[in-house]
């Protein structure tokens, strides 16, 4: 068996914390689940469960018997390609797939498997906020994902994109980094720590950040997406990888979670405030 172990509470850096999985534990996961299940023929699609976010379709049935050509994340959604459409898999607030290479025993929220000759890819979700979907068209068009903003980490985002869009915006520049139409991936928690970084305040107007400061700012969210990356996400309560371990990268957070404790650079205590209904994380010295 290569993973069933749960995430445990007291393996996590933040227990309290609800934030869903993000593009980092999407992408932890996808290169988690890409080397068993890339040029392989899916055998069985196995649903115990339709009622997630949205009724799972009988249609999924069509990958049995295809070939995996393909496998990539859009944002948060995971895209297996096959040969005449592709499985689109979302893990929603609590959801994690785990690769078993024998038997295992059901756990309680595994809604569905993806059977191959050399593993079973088991999605569990506890809230029912995943998805499982079976896309027709090509996957990029699917309504779903034709709105988003370009991906964080290519050559397609920068701080000239943001200044842009940013023009004339008076909503907080956190939750303007948040919206997927602007740029996909950046969460609640990496919005904070990108900002932090960059020396923003959170709540200042993003018309009002200039373009200089964007370009810092840019910056900062490919950097911080990427440390998260390379440590497997952010350590959340409900997220596990797809070997069924936590993300390590809640060590290393500098602002998020850690309100009135000093900041790093100044020693100012660090402060909380809610924006657009999230809980974000300053420091009220050095972000302005």
């Amino acid at each position: 068996m290569y993973c069933i172990s749960p995430v445990h509470t007291s393996q996590a850096a933040f227990c309290r914390n609800r934030n869903m999985p993000e593009l980092p534990e999407v992408e932890t996961t996808l290169r988690g689940i890409e080397p068993w299940l890339s040029g392989q023929k899916i055998l069985a699609v196995t649903v115990r469960d339709v009622r997630l976010r949205w009724p799972v379709p009988a249609a999924v049935q069509n990958a049995c018997g295809q070939k995996v050509l393909r496998l990539q994340r859009r944002a948060k959604y995971l895209l297996i390609g096959l040969e005449t459409g592709s499985l689109l898999i979302h893990l929603g607030m609590s959801g994690s797939m785990r690769v078993l290479t024998e038997d295992a025993e059901l756990r309680k929220h595994d809604h569905f498997d993806i059977v191959t000759e050399n593993c079973t890819v088991r999605f569990n979700d506890p809230r029912r906020f995943g998805a499982f979907l079976w896309l027709q068209e090509p996957a990029l068009s699917h309504p779903l994902l034709a709105s988003l903003g370009p991906e964080p980490l290519t050559g397609n985002f920068d701080g000239n994109h943001l200044y842009c869009l940013s023009r004339g915006r008076s909503l907080a520049v956190k939750n303007f980094v948040m919206d997927g139409k602007i740029v996909v991936g950046v969460g609640n928690i990496y919005a904070s720590e990108a900002l932090y970084m960059a020396g923003i305040h959170p709540a200042r107007a993003a018309g009002r950040v200039s373009l200089g400061r964007y370009e810092g700012l840019a910056e900062s969210i490919k950097d911080v997406l990427q440390r998260a990356i390379r440590q497997g996400g952010t350590t959340l309560r409900d997220f596990a990888d797809s070997d069924g371990s936590p993300g390590y990268f809640g060590q290393e957070l500098l602002v998020y979670g850690r309100a009135g404790m000093p900041c790093f650079q100044c020693g100012k205590a660090l402060s909380q405030k809610v924006i657009g209904q999230r809980s974000s994380f300053y420091c009220s010295k050095c972000q302005r």
